[in-house]
C-alpha cells in the first residue's frame, strides 16, 4: 500500500448503520427502539426488483472514521477543512468491505483510495447488492460479490486475487433490514416471519418453525439468544397454528415469557436467536476470520465491528490466539511447539459519546483491529 496526499475525487457519504444489539445483553435492545426514519422499504425477493425508495434509504455508519482509518493502517484520516472537503490519502492496493450494507464505509474508503486501487464489496442482501452495483457503475474501482463473506477466499480467487491490503467487516443486521417490516427481523412492525439476510435463497424462519421440534428450537433460543426461558418459549411457539406474522409470534413469546426486563421487549433474544441461526451468522464469522490470515498481505489490516457478545467474543479470542501464538491444544504439552504469530497486538475502539448521542444504535459497537505480521502462513494451525 502506498499513500500520498491530494484532494479526493469522491466525497464520503456516511450512510451505513449496523444493527444495535446490546453488547452486554446479547442484542437486548436492538429491536426495542423505533427508527426515527419515516421512509419504509419494500423488500423484493430479487436484487433486480429493488425499488428506488429502498436504494435511497440512508442511515449513519457506526465507527465510520475509525474503521476506515484502521483498514488503511493509519491512526486517523485527514481532517475535514472548513469547506467540508477532505484530503485524501490516495492509498493504492486491494481492499475488501465484507459487509457493504448501504455503502457508508465503502464510500469513505473510496475517497481515500488512489485511482489504481480496487475495492471488492460483499453482501448477502439483494437490496444492498443493488446499491453496490449502482456504485460500481459510477466507480470502476468497485467490484461486487453477491454472497456471504464466508466465501471470501473462493470469491477472490475467482477474480484472480490471492491477497489483499485491507479487510473490514461490519457484522450483524442493518437499520434498513430492521426498519422494513416485510423482512421479518422486527417485532415492532408486522411482516412475514422471514429473517433471511439473502431473500433470494435459503429457508425462512417460518419454514423452519413448521418442521423443527421443541427441543431443537429451545436449544437454538438458548445458544444464539442466551434466552434463559428457552424451553417454555419454544413450547409456546410450536403450539401456534401458523407463522405468518412477526407481531403474532412476538405476542406469543411475550405471553410465554415469565420475567420481563424493563426497557426490553421479551421477544428480543428469541428473535435474535432465530435470525442468527437461520443465517448461520456465527459460522460465517468464524470462517471469515480464519480466511483473513492467508488472504491478508503481511502488513495488511483487519478491522471488524461487532454489536453483541456472541460475535465480539469470537473476534477477541481469534485475535488473541493468533497474536500470541498460543492455542488450546498446546496447553497441556510439556514442550509446546513454537507457533507463528499472525497478527500484531490487537486494539479495540468503541464509539464516542458524541456518536452515541447522535446514533443510539452505535452504543454497543466495538471495533477490533490488528495488523497481519507473520509471513509464513501454516494452514494446519487451528485454534
Amino acid at each position: 500500500m502506498s499513500i500520498s496526499n491530494s484532494k479526493p475525487k469522491n466525497t464520503p457519504n456516511a450512510n451505513h448503520n449496523p444493527s444495535d444489539p446490546d453488547h452486554s445483553m446479547s442484542a437486548a435492545s436492538l429491536f426495542s427502539e423505533e427508527s426515527t426514519s419515516t421512509q419504509k422499504l419494500t423488500q423484493e425477493s430479487s436484487e433486480d426488483q429493488a425499488t428506488s425508495d429502498e436504494l435511497s434509504f440512508v442511515h449513519d455508519a457506526v465507527l465510520l472514521q475509525e474503521a476506515v482509518a484502521a483498514v488503511l493502517g493509519v491512526k486517523a484520516l485527514p481532517k475535514q477543512t472548513d469547506d467540508e472537503s477532505q484530503d485524501s490519502l490516495q492509498a493504492s492496493g486491494i481492499y475488501v468491505d465484507a459487509t457493504f450494507g448501504r455503502g457508508g464505509h465503502s464510500r469513505l474508503l473510496l475517497s481515500q483510495l488512489a485511482d489504481d486501487a480496487t475495492l471488492i464489496v460483499f453482501d448477502k442482501d439483494p437490496t444492498a447488492i443493488s446499491v453496490a452495483r449502482k456504485l460500481a457503475n459510477s466507480d470502476s474501482r468497485v467490484k461486487v460479490v453477491h454472497d456471504s463473506f464466508a466465501t471470501l477466499t473462493d470469491s477472490l480467487a475467482a477474480m484472480g486475487i490471492t491477497q489483499v491490503d485491507g479487510l473490514m467487516a461490519d457484522l450483524g443486521i442493518s437499520s434498513p433490514q430492521i426498519d422494513d417490516g416485510s423482512r421479518g427481523f422486527s417485532f415492532m412492525r408486522d411482516g412475514a416471519v422471514d429473517m433471511r439476510m439473502d431473500t433470494s435463497r435459503g429457508q425462512s424462519v417460518a419454514e423452519w418453525l413448521e418442521t423443527v421440534d421443541d427441543e431443537t428450537l429451545a436449544n437454538v433460543l438458548y445458544e444464539f439468544g442466551e434466552e434463559r426461558h428457552s424451553r417454555r418459549i419454544a413450547r409456546a411457539i410450536k403450539q401456534m397454528d401458523s407463522y405468518d406474522s412477526t407481531l403474532a409470534l412476538a405476542e406469543v413469546i411475550k405471553v410465554a415469557h415469565p420475567n420481563w426486563q424493563r426497557g426490553k421487549h421479551p421477544a428480543t433474544q428469541s428473535f435474535q436467536a432465530m435470525r442468527i441461526f437461520i443465517n448461520n451468522e456465527l459460522g460465517d464469522v468464524d470462517n471469515f476470520l480464519e480466511q483473513s490470515i492467508p488472504i491478508l498481505k503481511v502488513g495488511g489490516q483487519l478491522a471488524v465491528i461487532s454489536f453483541h457478545s456472541l460475535e465480539d467474543r469470537r473476534i477477541k479470542q481469534f485475535l488473541q490466539r493468533h497474536s500470541k501464538g498460543q492455542y488450546p491444544e498446546d496447553e497441556n504439552l510439556p514442550m509446546p511447539p513454537k507457533r507463528p504469530r499472525y497478527f500484531s497486538k490487537p486494539k479495540r475502539v468503541g464509539p464516542s459519546q458524541a456518536e452515541i448521542s447522535h446514533n443510539p444504535r452505535s452504543r454497543s459497537a466495538w471495533l477490533r483491529m490488528a495488523t497481519r505480521t507473520d509471513a509464513d502462513y501454516v494452514a494446519d494451525v487451528h485454534p
